[in-house]
């Protein structure tokens, strides 16, 4: 019986070894590569970890900065701030929130490179959206209104549809094409939520210049209507 267990054994043992001989060096090659993916992720987690939090507390510093009205030092942050961690949500808010400053500071080149830099490399188009529709606002102001329509038709995040035409309307209205000013403003009526306020100062830019949006004219109609039903 014992003999009979041993010969099992032995049998099993030369399997084995034949297995390990002929698939043992693919295994070990298939367990290294799966540690060295398993530690790769780990390090790259607590890299990304470790960049967030080191970007997190220099925006805290912005913030300070910013909240100080100190546009020279808020620029020096956010110049570090996008060299070391320009990939990160800090980064592009830093962005937005440096270029308000310098600009309300009368920085205002210092604010076009801001907005320019967010455009082009915000991790989110909605940033890019929002630094774009800025920056048409700034050229806006400087009577630059290529620059400005430049900005907006590559202004493309879902969703900024009706402010990206507001602005452009503003635009257009500046050059003097009413008319294309128009269609502009009507395209950002018609995409814009009724509950938002802002829909109304759209309306009154329609308003002004005669052009009462097909809805809110139907409405004015039948609230006339009723007025004078009620006589």
């Amino acid at each position: 019986m014992a003999t009979h267990l041993d010969l099992e054994e032995q049998e099993q043992l030369d399997a084995v070894k034949h297995f390990w001989k002929r698939y043992g060096n693919g295994v070990v090659s298939v367990l290294i590569a799966v540690l060295a993916c398993f530690s790769a992720w780990n390090g790259w987690n607590w890299w990304q970890r470790d960049q967030a939090a080191k970007a997190g507390a220099m925006f805290d510093e912005l913030e300070r900065a910013a909240q100080s009205g100190d546009a020279d030092k808020v620029g020096r942050i956010f110049s570090d701030l996008k060299e070391r961690y320009g990939r990160t949500s800090f980064a592009q808010q830093g962005a937005l929130l440096s270029a308000r400053v310098q600009s309300e500071a009368g920085q205002t080149d210092s604010a076009k490179a801001t907005l320019t830099w967010a455009g082009a490399n915000a991790a989110e188009t909605e940033y890019q959206t929002i630094a774009k529709l800025r920056l048409a606002g700034i050229f806006l102001d400087a009577k630059q209104y290529d620059d400005a329509l430049k900005q907006l038709d590559s202004a493309t995040a879902e969703g900024f549809e009706a402010l990206v035409n507001d602005r452009r309307g503003d635009v257009l209205l500046a050059q003097g094409k009413t008319d294309e000013a128009k269609a502009a403003y009507k395209k950002a009526w018609q995409s814009m939520d009724s509950k938002i306020e802002y829909r109304r100062l759209i309306e009154a830019k329609l308003t002004a210049m005669g052009s009462l949006p097909e809805g809110v004219a139907n409405t004015e109609a039948a609230k006339a209507a009723g007025a004078g039903a009620s006589k």
